[in-house]
């Protein structure tokens, strides 16, 4: 095959990819047109219960109608959900975050218990606060290790748990909220088990549990079905990090997307629809972030 012939191929592929790119790749005009929304989501506890409904979920859909278009919900993972958003990977190099390669767009939102973080923000557009989190250390209920006693300072008290790590093994999950980099865990001579076998979260207690590690990270939205559903085995030592906010995602490309989805948030807010959604999924987390349901902006 000659060189012209080559040339001509991959041109006409890099066209493709783009053509494909800009027919995915949509804010809400085009998603209008269209007429259906599809919806990121990742089974994690009850944002996304992998039955065809979950917090997230009922939020979205509420969302699809407010915009007079269908809903799809397309399953993704932590590790590939951006990717199925932007159509390239995002890669942590250090400080900066490089968006690489040529993939298909198959969603328009992320939401799926979806964490705020510096990095994720520089390659994405997130919305309003959809609910609150914050990471905490967990043990197994048997183990010598006990919960801090609180100081009245949150810095303090993450200062005092952190310290309880020491020498003791921690699991943890690269690239999702339970990321140790993400909370300055990474790189301190800790002894840091990253867990492989999959992307679900809902696996970290269970792991613990089988003594994988001495030490786990979780979300507090988490930490408090698994409470329950592990009764008697698990324990809270203290606080990683801060409290965290939640929210749906957007490529930098879909400002009118997210705006749009700002209003509709805004809305159910203020008609308790959104206290609804709260008190299905998440009953008793009020107390654990009073502040931040006592905001109906």
């Amino acid at each position: 095959m000659s060189l012209r012939k080559i040339l001509a191929k991959v041109l006409l592929a890099a066209l493709t990819a783009a053509s494909i790119s800009s027919l995915w790749a949509a804010d809400l005009k085009e998603i209008q047109a269209r007429g259906e929304i599809r919806h990121l989501g990742i089974r994690y506890a009850n944002f996304v219960t992998g039955d065809g409904d979950g917090f997230d979920v009922d939020l979205v859909k509420g969302f699809a109608k407010h915009i007079g278009v269908k809903y799809q919900l397309v399953y993704s993972d932590f590790y590939n959900v951006i990717r199925d958003l932007l159509g390239k990977n995002a890669v942590r190099k250090g400080d900066e975050v490089i968006l690489e390669g040529d993939y298909p767009v198959k969603g328009d939102i992320i939401a799926t218990g979806f964490t705020v973080l510096p990095w994720r923000e520089r390659v994405l557009l997130y919305s309003e606060p959809t609910f609150p989190s914050q990471v905490l250390l967990i043990s197994r209920a048997d183990s010598p290790y006990q919960p801090i006693r609180e100081s009245g300072s949150l810095e303090k008290d993450i200062q005092q748990t952190k310290s309880m790590i020491g020498k003791k093994s921690l699991l943890v999950m690269e690239r999702t909220c339970l990321d140790p980099a993400n909370y300055g865990l990474k790189g301190m001579g800790l002894d840091l088990r990253a867990y492989n076998r999959s992307t679900n979260l809902n696996e970290m207690v269970p792991a613990l549990l089988n003594k994988e590690a001495e030490l786990t990270l979780l979300d507090v939205p988490d930490a408090i079905l698994d409470l329950q559903k592990w009764a008697g085995k698990i324990k809270v030592i203290g606080p990683i990090s801060d409290e965290q906010q939640l929210a749906a995602a957007f490529p930098k490309s879909s400002p009118e997307l997210r705006a749009a989805f700002n209003e509709y948030l805004r809305k159910i807010k203020a008609d308790g629809s959104y206290d609804k959604l709260v008190n299905k999924y998440y009953p008793g987390i009020r107390r654990y972030f009073p502040d931040f349901f006592a905001r109906k902006g």
